[in-house]
């Protein structure tokens, strides 16, 4: 000590290293300190001021504890917001592009298929459908209110998957939300839909041993799947991993089970309607591989009051670059736009590619049938449809895989667009043996209206239908909650 003395008289400067050395280390170990308080704050689960019951699917009640998370849930109804191709507003996918009433024949979406909207819409929306005046099971209801857990837990979920959907309308009227995702008596995340955990378990896999990163895209990946309604009678959502994730796997465990989802009435082609494979696409993307999750982008945290939660207003990125994009890139807001765009831009130009082949061959398939083609003949020519349009699906059906996954998706389209033109050129050879002039005329559906009408859609009796529907039957679906429960979602 006595020669530091020394050494500091001699060398004042090396007094002011040291002490500016010392604020410095005594500085980050504050904010070391500070961190981890932070840290372990985050996961305290607050006092409740009114107890959850399990199952409980109002989201008002669990907003009673959780006013912040609950406020910005509530945002999730908003329609407003647009992104290029994207967003919360309502977009008509069939007027944008009248090619999928072609490719959907003899299928509901044919009747009526409008983009996702927010969470708090899921309710309204379902009821609101052309698709759920075909007759459908219960399990259309699976991912689209907490309601449902409380009613497999009821009836058994292998019974529930049987009932009618519309008998059902009275006790699932809570839109998704708290309870599909979150554990009433500690808040840890949790795998409500047993479909998820049944797919683990088929592979081997314990989804219990998820770690809290994995779980906060697990969660979304309950709903936010490829899945399909396993048996004639018994309706059971089952999603087909057992082979792999891959589309080319799913494809492989549907063709061995023999799955056939609808025959196209114009092509005779036994199709694959893909529902929406988010989560599997998301897994071929860099922000998968760097394990970032769902909810880092989509549900980034925010500060209020000097209080750190995550941001329950689900939505796009897009709507909140400064959140959820800028926490990790150190670009502008413009570029990162730019970059989504960019991305978008190419995917759906090989999107565009792939309905306007799929959709053709489906009629030029019309055409050789009505010729006298024979099933032996068709076989090949319905198989490259079927898998053409699966491979189209696949990308198309999973929101945001053109950002997600672009590579994988441009892939995949790519397949979609070289099976489509196969089946096509086989349909040409095959009507020039049969001694028909190529190319085929086929009818005009360059519009929606025009298409639906070219497949026999009676679409004014369609909507007379389901507008007396809304108007006669959903408020005694409402009522009959309100009397039962005494509150239903509004």
């Amino acid at each position: 000590m006595a020669k530091l003395s020394e050494t500091i008289k001699q060398k004042p400067w090396v007094g002011w290293v040291l002490y500016a050395g010392t604020i410095l280390v005594v500085f980050l170990i504050g904010l070391i300190g500070s961190t981890i308080i932070e840290r372990r704050s985050e996961t305290v689960v607050l006092q409740t001021v009114k107890p959850i019951a399990d199952w409980e699917p109002r989201n008002s009640i669990w907003g009673e504890n959780y006013p912040r998370e609950y406020e910005t849930y509530i945002k999730t109804e908003d329609t407003t917001f647009s992104s290029k191709y994207l967003g919360s507003i309502t977009r008509d996918a069939l007027k944008d592009n009248p090619d999928l009433v072609i490719m959907w024949a003899g299928y509901a979406f044919s009747r009526d298929y409008n983009q996702a909207r927010g969470h708090y819409n899921a309710i309204k929306d379902i009821r609101a459908t052309l698709r759920t005046d075909v007759p459908q099971p219960s399990t259309c209801w699976t991912c689209k209110s907490p309601d449902v857990p409380r009613m497999m837990k009821q009836l058994g979920v292998a019974e529930f998957y049987k009932k009618p959907w519309k008998e059902m309308g009275p006790e699932i009227t809570n839109a998704i939300g708290c309870q599909d995702c979150h554990d009433p008596k500690t808040m840890n995340l949790r795998i409500s839909r047993p479909a998820l955990v049944e797919a683990y378990e088929r592979q081997g896999k314990d989804i219990t041993s998820a770690s809290h990163q994995e779980m906060r895209s697990l969660v979304c990946a309950q709903c936010h799947v490829e899945y399909y309604f396993k048996g004639k009678e018994e309706k059971y959502l089952t999603l087909p991993w057992d082979k792999g994730m891959s589309m080319e796997q799913m494809e492989v465990y549907y063709d061995s089970v023999q799955h056939v989802d609808w025959v196209n009435p114009l092509s005779k082609a036994p199709m694959l309607k893909a529902q929406h494979p988010d989560y599997e696409v998301y897994k071929y993307g860099i922000h998968a591989e760097r394990n970032v999750s769902c909810a880092e982008c989509h549900m980034p945290y925010k500060t209020e009051g000097g209080v750190k939660f995550t941001d329950h207003h689900i939505q796009s990125p897009l709507n909140n670059i400064a959140n959820s994009c800028l926490v990790c890139h150190r670009e502008s807001e413009e570029t990162l736009m730019k970059n989504v765009f960019d991305r978008q831009d190419k995917v759906l130009q090989l999107n565009k590619l792939a309905t306007s082949s799929i959709a053709k061959a489906h009629l030029e398939a019309k055409v050789a049938w009505e010729k006298g083609a024979t099933e032996e003949q068709m076989k090949p020519i319905l198989k490259l449809i079927r898998q053409a349009q699966w491979r189209w699906d696949y990308v198309a059906a999973s929101h945001g895989s053109s950002f997600h996954a672009p590579l994988e998706s441009a892939r995949i389209l790519a397949l979609s667009i070289q099976k489509g033109e196969e089946a096509r050129r086989l349909i040409g050879e095959l009507l020039v043996k049969m001694g028909v002039q190529t190319p085929v005329q086929i009818a005009d559906f360059s519009t929606k209206e025009k298409a639906q009408q070219l497949i026999g859609l009676d679409m004014p009796a369609l909507w007379k239908a389901k507008l007396d529907f809304i108007a006669t039957v959903v408020p005694q679906w409402d009522k009959a909650a309100k009397d039962k429960y005494g509150e239903v979602y509004k």
